[in-house]
């Protein structure tokens, strides 16, 4: 591991690994296969990228979003590594150079979407090269069950039988154990050791409202928290997109649109200008956003109702990738329920795939509606336990409006229990009701005692439902046609020994909702001249080179410079984030601004101010 050490200094500027990536990297040296899910911002690309260089070979990366191809390989190049891309993106003339450079052995990392690996030329042109390992990334892909299925993930297992000796690796940042076990299946990585990273993203403060004028309460969240950040507004349909953006843009912001209905090359301009540009929001269907990596993204927002847990966790996790204080914000409504549902009724898919994405939408709604603590509830999805409430949500920080919902909920068990545990939410809630339909009445449900005590309207109903679903009174039977199904925790709540409070239906009363803190890198008093000179310069630098600022320096990098007033190329060397060839690109012109701008924050005479 010295060897991996040394890379991750000389050549990324970091000095020493997180989380689990020692591990990871010193199996896949050794010839291992790994399986990794590790959150955004995490380091999932070291993972790779290291063995990549110190083993023989080429690294292969499997990745579906061949619109961030140029950027990946551009950072690496900055680092002093050998990598590129093949893709449709390029000429004829391009492919033939980066393919000879293949057969030379001069490249330490290629990139390639599924599609072309799995090219019988393509996999011809491997069998003359070496290739130090199979990394495929984005691998949630991979399972029918999760929310960015791609059928070629599925065949990808034609790489190991090729070449049987070739170590693997498959990341995400996003799986629950189902996705998990799929993806272990489909890939045929039964035998690959398992690295699991906690879920928690600490910098995130979830917020999640309800009510009327979305848009409005958007533009009030953005003018108090973020009102010259970049971010991600995501929305259901396209015309959304077009409007939430055009209505962003006659209030002053630099908001652009992004969805599959618009073409390509706008697409490519669209995120280029986010990418490259600061303070630049947006506007997106899910067509955006897989694998961005720009680090100073300071709030997600959510327009309409995520189809998933999946879904909203992949999402907001791109904002706050620098570790940095951020904010997952979002609205939503009843329409949003209607519509996810009829998109589901109107899908091709069959009865199984829509239970199971029914399931994935209840619980989605329960998140929505807890009272407690949602970093709780999140984890909690994902098979991970926190032990006290995070104190950094809005129901922590602004504990919502509750009711006593004991008897209602005792009724709304004593429904499903009396109707045998074979119905889902909709046939239960017309018990409820009283609802004398055929099938009840085929039943002889209207025999029950609990036929019509219920003195809940059916979105209240729906509402207390959902939560039960959520705290684990109750589950949907996926397999059984999403039939409810008691768990032991029913047993205190209906034997009278416990008392439930869940949050009201109805609209909260209004409240002045506290400020977050601000979002912006801790600096001291008077480095700031410092280190607005020093973004201006990487933003020069940036624009000269036709790359985001970021893949330049980190904020966190600059924010470091100015805490530590490196007055050598040998003191800069010590700042994370600034490996060899950074130094030898960057380092004379950093110390030279460095010293121009004294800790009493005055520009000397002459400065780049």
């Amino acid at each position: 591991m010295s060897q991996a050490l040394d890379v991750l200094r000389s050549r990324f500027g970091y000095d020493e690994f997180r989380f689990q990536q020692q591990q990871i990297i010193d199996g896949l040296i050794d010839g291992r296969d790994a399986l990794v899910l590790m959150p955004t911002g995490g380091g999932k690309s070291l993972c790779y990228q290291i063995p990549a260089i110190l083993r023989d070979g080429v690294g292969i990366i499997i990745s579906p979003l061949i619109a961030l191809m140029q950027d990946q390989v551009d950072a690496l190049a900055l680092n002093g590594l050998s990598a590129a891309f093949l893709n449709s993106t390029q000429t004829v003339d391009q492919q033939q150079q980066v393919k000879q450079r293949l057969r030379n052995n001069d490249i330490d990392l290629l990139y390639v979407a599924p599609e072309r690996a799995l090219n019988e030329d393509f996999l011809q042109m491997l069998g003359e090269c070496r290739i130090a390992l199979f990394a495929i990334d984005e691998a949630h892909c991979v399972s029918q069950w999760g929310h960015d299925f791609r059928p070629d993930y599925q065949k990808l297992t034609r790489l190991h039988e090729r070449f049987p000796g070739v170590p693997r690796i498959a990341l995400t940042a996003t799986a629950d154990q189902r996705t998990l076990r799929e993806i272990e299946q489909q890939l045929q990585l039964e035998g690959a050791q398992r690295f699991v990273h906690s879920f928690d993203r600490p910098n995130i403060f979830y917020r999640v409202t309800q009510g009327d004028n979305n848009r409005q309460r958007l533009w009030s969240f953005i003018q108090q928290h973020h009102a010259s950040d970049a971010g991600i507004v995501y929305c259901l349909s396209r015309k959304k997109v077009e409007e939430t953006a055009k209505w962003l843009g006659d209030r002053g912001r630099h908001a652009l649109p992004y969805h599959a209905g618009l073409d390509k090359n706008t697409r490519a301009e669209h995120q280029r200008i986010f990418l490259q540009q600061e303070g630049v929001i947006i506007v997106a269907t899910i067509a955006f956003g897989m694998g961005i990596d720009k680090p100073d993204v300071r709030f997600v927002a959510h327009l309409n109702l995520p189809k998933n847990l999946e879904s909203y966790y992949q999402e907001t996790g791109r904002a706050g990738r620098d570790g940095e204080p951020a904010n997952a914000w979002m609205a939503y409504g009843m329409q949003d329920v209607i519509t996810l549902r009829q998109m589901m009724a109107q899908s091709d898919a069959d009865e199984q795939f829509k239970r199971v994405l029914h399931h994935k939408m209840e619980a989605m709604l329960g998140f929505c509606e807890q009272t407690g603590c949602r970093r709780q509830t999140l984890l909690a999805y994902f098979d991970e336990t926190l032990a006290e409430p995070c104190g950094h949500c809005d129901n922590c920080v602004e504990p919502p409006l509750t009711w006593d919902a004991t008897e209602a909920a005792r009724m709304g068990l004593s429904c499903v229990f009396r109707t045998g545990q074979r119905f889902g939410v909709n046939y239960v809630i017309d018990v409820l009701l009283g609802n004398a339909k055929d099938r009840i009445l085929q039943n002889r449900h209207d025999q029950l005692s609990t036929f019509g005590i219920g003195d809940l309207d059916q979105n209240e109903w729906r509402s207390l439902f959902r939560q039960l679903i959520a705290l684990g009174y109750l589950y949907a039977d996926i397999d059984n046609y999403g039939a409810l199904k008691m768990t032991p925790d029913c047993k205190p709540l209906l034997a009278g020994d416990r008392q439930l409070w869940l949050r009201k239906f109805e609209k909260p009363v209004k409240t002045p909702k506290p400020a977050t803190p601000k979002i912006r890198t801790e600096l001291r008093e008077g480095d700031t001249p410092l280190f607005e000179a020093l973004r201006l310069h990487r933003k020069q630098l940036a624009q000269e080179q036709g790359v985001p600022p970021y893949v330049i320096l980190h904020d966190k990098t600059l924010a470091a410079i100015c805490a530590q007033r490196p007055d050598s190329v040998e003191q800069l060397s010590m700042i994370p984030g600034i490996g060899e060839r950074k130094l030898e690109l960057y380092g004379s012109e950093l110390i030279r601004i460095t010293r121009e701008y004294p800790s009493d924050g005055q520009a000397l005479s002459g400065g780049s101010d």
